[in-house]
């Protein structure tokens, strides 16, 4: 500020000499005249004094704040003088804090000193317990070679010995297996010769056949012109011809199938003797004399059996219904409709053939008849000690009855003596008495564990005042439901009230039963369902059909499996256990690009394939492909190229949610020309899902 102040005066003296010489030149400029230069001076000296004025209020300005200052500065100087005591004081005490301070370092560094000292005696000591250490490690070490090398010695023998019983169990699998292929070798020859055979056989049958074409052919034409020179109707005769020759075939080829019934039931009835024979013979002393009731009754089993056999065997319905399943090659051809007629013929007659030897190959795994085909007829076998056991049952049974019958004459009574008929108007109203909603409960996807509550809303939908109590519910369902009901007493027209239902499920099975209600105008029930989450898997497409493609093109289709259970389940696609591998038929080649038309199915009924035994499945394709020639189809041999023109994408297993659906990809790679049928199974790891092909 002291600055500012000289500066404002040295500038305030400028201004007061510039003022004097303005007005020095002011009166000169008067003196001269000179107006112009004379208004000029004027302004100057206005702006001047104007200046001179502003620094002075600047400067007395300056000299306060001086003055204000220098009595802040004089009041700061003071304090100090009071505070100097202090300020001694702390400089006293920081002089014995760092001498402190001093003492405490040099007393540390002497405790370091001495740790020190500590730590190199105990790593000496350390250093000579490790060397002990190692001298003991290094004993232990050849103790241990020692021993494995003892050990190693008794592992080489052992080892040596159980490679030798390990080659002599492979010698004899080897032995066991060349026997078994010699075995198979003998069966592969049998049936080549039993095709060979069956191929000569089927020969004749085409010339037979295309001969009775012909003669069929020929009375097609006497019969027109015959119907014809008549004035009759030609299609209605031909087709009543046609329906004739079919119904005797189907006649003839049904008393074919009850001979080859009546076979097969004898055949299994005397295995079933044979082995009741060994039971008997297998019985003790003891029980041999007490043998006569049963066999009485295993002979009346027996007629019982026959009069089935004969009843069946007379109705085409029934015998058609119990036909046995027995080990039998069926041929499928693709063929036209023209030819279907003579290819059915021809399967029959090679099926016959097959059949003998098949069955001739499969009576020794066969010998021992464990159940018989109709159970339940007569393998009844009662034991002689449970005689008396079934007395009273049935006793149990007739006392049972005669209850059930007091109690159902009871209730009429009590109907009749309780319930009231409602007149109104002297009309007697039908329908229901009691509305109830909802109309049945359904504890839908139950979790074992878990308590579940529904409520019943009864209405009374009469027309006068009603009563309404509870009865009970089903046998089944009273360990798993309970009732929450107060009965309301009389109830009005309309009014309604509420049943609480509790279900505490303990097993997860699927329960079914009814709550019971007894009213004024009779009873009525409410139906109660309970049922366990399950898997409803199905697939949107059955059959995929990729049409017609470029050899060497890659196509793919998707399709969707879809859960709409709530129980999960994993799932893996696999090969149809039935399908004997793809099917290729050759087709035209045409100049320019190849093309070919492939069908993928999944549905089992419209698939070609064959039915074999396990032993005979490699060379039973190579059978089907020589009939197909044989046929005029022009079918090729499954080779491995068609195998992998067909395949799965990259999901082929895994797991499908509730609710939820999984894509499969299938790809296809034509390579040659012709039409691939391949057939593939969903197999899944719940027990209640059927597999989906």
């Amino acid at each position: 500020f002291r600055d500012e102040l000289t500066t404002c005066q040295l500038r305030i003296k400028m201004l007061e000499k510039q003022l004097e010489y303005v007005d020095v030149e002011i009166q000169k400029e008067k003196e001269a005249g000179n107006v112009a230069a004379l208004f000029r001076l004027r302004a100057v000296h206005r702006r001047l004094c104007t200046e001179l004025e502003d620094e002075k209020d600047f400067e007395l300005k300056i000299a306060l704040t001086l003055k204000e200052n220098m009595l802040e500065m004089w009041r700061i100087e003071t304090e100090q003088g009071k505070y100097e005591a202090l300020h001694k004081q702390l400089q006293k005490d920081e002089e014995e804090l760092e001498t402190q301070y001093q003492e405490k370092a040099e007393a540390r560094i002497h405790k370091e000193k001495i740790a020190a000292l500590q730590a190199e005696e105990n790593q000496l000591s350390r250093k000579k317990k490790e060397e002990e250490a190692q001298k003991e490690c290094e004993e232990r070490h050849k103790k241990m070679l020692e021993v494995a090398k003892k050990n190693r010695e008794k592992a080489v023998s052992f080892l040596r010995k159980s490679m030798a019983r390990i080659h002599e169990e492979n010698a004899k699998e080897e032995v066991k297996t060349q026997e078994h292929m010699e075995r198979r070798i003998q069966a592969v020859l049998s049936l080549k010769n039993s095709i060979t055979s069956n191929r000569e056989k089927l020969q004749a049958l085409q010339a037979w056949n295309k001969a009775m074409a012909l003669e069929a052919k020929k009375e097609e034409l006497k019969m027109k012109e015959a119907t014809l020179a008549e004035g009759g109707n030609v299609a209605k005769e031909i087709f009543l011809h046609k329906r004739l020759l079919q119904h005797e075939r189907e006649k003839q080829a049904f008393r074919e199938q009850q001979k080859s019934r009546k076979i097969e039931i004898v055949s299994r009835i005397l295995q079933e003797k044979a082995s009741i024979r060994k039971q008997k013979n297998r019985q003790s002393c003891t029980k041999a004399s007490k043998s006569g009731g049963k066999l009485m009754d295993s002979l009346l089993w027996r007629r019982k059996m026959w009069h089935y056999i004969e009843k069946t065997c007379g109705h085409p319905a029934g015998a058609m219904s119990q036909v046995s399943k027995g080990l039998r090659i069926t041929i499928f051809l693709v063929c036209s409709p023209a030819e279907e007629q003579a290819h059915g013929e021809r399967t029959a007659f090679v099926g016959d053939d097959v059949l003998c030897e098949s069955v001739e190959d499969e009576k020794e795994k066969d010998k021992t008849l464990v159940e018989p085909e109709f159970p339940g007829l007569w393998s009844q076998e009662y034991d002689l000690h449970k005689v008396s056991n079934e007395d009273v049952d049935t006793k149990q049974v007739a006392l049972s009855v005669m209850k059930n019958e007091i109690f159902e004459k009871k209730m009429e009574e009590f109907q009749t003596t309780f319930f009231h008929k409602q007149i109104v108007s002297g009309h007697e109203p039908k329908g229901r008495t009691f509305y109830r909603k909802p109309s049945y409960v359904h504890f839908k996807d139950f979790d074992v564990g878990k308590i579940y509550k529904k409520k019943i809303v009864l209405t009374n939908a009469s027309y006068s005042v009603n009563f309404c109590r509870l009865v009970g519910i089903s046998e089944c369902l009273k360990d798993f439901i309970s009732i929450q009901f107060e009965p309301p007493g009389k109830m009005s027209p309309g009014m309604s009230c509420e049943v609480g239902v509790t279900f505490k499920p303990a097993v997860n099975e699927n329960l079914e039963g009814e709550v019971m209600f007894m009213a004024q105008t009779g009873s009525f029930s409410v139906p109660l369902k309970c049922t366990a989450k399950t898997c409803i898997l199905a697939l949107d497409k059955v059959l995929i059909d990729f049409g017609t493609h470029v050899v060497g093109e890659t196509i793919s289709r998707t399709i969707n499996l879809t859960n709409n259970g709530a129980l999960g389940t994993r799932f893996k696609v696999q090969a149809s256990a039935g399908d004997s591998s793809t099917r290729r038929a050759t087709a035209k080649s045409s100049p320019g690009n190849t093309v070919l038309k492939t069908q993928f199915e999944l549905s089992d009924a419209q698939f070609p394939y064959l039915f074999f035994s396990e032993q005979f499945t490699q060379d039973a394709s190579s059978f089907r492909s020589d009939l197909d020639t044989d046929n005029a189809h022009n079918l090729m041999e499954p080779s491995e190229e068609t195998l992998h023109e067909i395949m799965l994408g990259k999901v082929t297993e895994g797991e499908i949610r509730p609710f939820s659906s999984v894509k499969l990809q299938i790809i296809f790679i034509p390579a040659i020309p012709g039409a691939v049928r391949a057939e593939f199974v969903i197999v899944f790891d719940n027990s209640d899902c059927k597999p989906v092909s």
